[in-house]
């Protein structure tokens, strides 16, 4: 009699899922726009697919991954990765109760992960994946903080990925490339209790990644992660995308002093946190959100509905 338990059933059900998905991306050669791709297995929306399908363009991808603010990663983009293809993996999360809960998972010892405690900073993002052992060419960097996501990118020097992945704040919108000012001990529901002042818009991200040798492919139908490919790689997967689209962001997770859910949608996001100051990266010009005028195209707008 089999003494799985059933949870175990249920993430080999997943995975099984997950492996049939993989094979029909197989045959999507070409695609309109990343999320096209989408299909969910662990990650939080749909990046598995769109990982998978880029991973299947890239020849000889170096198997290695580093993802940061995965808290006890059950839902992560590079998991998927390190169970259906056994890459090996670096994961970091600043509380200590998740990274133990993740070293005490089966997980641990069927893959070859590594999992570390880190309040990640401009300031020590290197030091730390020199002293974990990840340094030079890796598949894969996600980078999800919910804070100084553009600041860290752009301080990393001792890796150099293939693929990047860096969360957005679809709240500050298309039309103009900026992000929280930089400081070290941001929190994002200490910044502002809505929780919607966070991270970059998806145009300071890109503007980082053609200053850092990427290009851009796209975001997630989510509007929550962009994604790029070094430039060098970038010949594998563009022409098989006819448009390297950005989605806005329609979830509605803002909150109140008390923490509860109050569900703002739409411009209504924009204008809670009007009055927060925003760094234009292409200046260097802090400004408040408020001050800049339109924050969304037509094209966000009507899709924003």
């Amino acid at each position: 009699m089999s003494d799985m338990l059933p949870e175990d059933a249920s993430e080999r059900q997943l995975l099984l899922t997950g492996r049939m998905a993989q094979w029909a991306l197989q045959g999507r050669a070409r695609l309109d726009h990343l999320a096209e791709a989408e299909f969910k297995v662990f990650s939080q929306w749909g990046e598995d697919g769109i990982i998978e399908w880029l991973v299947q363009r890239i020849p000889e991808i170096t198997p290695r991954f580093v993802e940061f603010g995965v808290e006890n990663f059950c839902e992560a983009n590079c998991r998927f990765l390190l169970q259906n293809r056994s890459w090996r993996g670096l994961v970091m999360d600043g509380s200590d109760k998740n990274i133990k809960e993740i070293q005490g998972s089966p997980l641990y010892w069927q893959h070859d992960l590594t999992a570390s405690c880190e309040f990640v900073t401009a300031e020590t993002i290197d030091a730390i994946l020199s002293r974990q052992g990840f340094t030079g060419n890796l598949g894969i960097l996600s980078i999800d903080i919910d804070g100084n996501d553009w600041w860290v990118w752009e301080r990393i020097s001792v890796v150099n990925p293939q693929i990047v992945i860096c969360e957005m704040n679809g709240v500050f919108g298309d039309l103009h490339p900026i992000t929280i000012p930089y400081n070290p001990l941001f929190q994002r529901t200490k910044a502002h209790p809505s929780g919607l002042y966070f991270g970059a818009s998806v145009g300071a991200l890109k503007l980082l990644a053609e200053r850092r040798g990427y290009m851009f492919l796209g975001t997630s139908s989510s509007g929550v992660n962009a994604f790029f490919i070094r430039n060098d790689l970038a010949g594998h997967v563009a022409g098989h995308l006819s448009q390297a689209r950005a989605f806005p962001s329609r979830h509605r997770d803002s909150r109140n002093e008390k923490k509860e859910l109050t569900f703002i949608r739409g411009l209504d996001r924009a204008k809670a946190i009007a009055d927060m100051p925003v760094v234009r990266v292409d200046t260097g010009e802090t400004v408040r959100l408020g001050d800049l005028g339109p924050l969304y195209s037509p094209e966000w707008l009507a899709a924003m509905g």
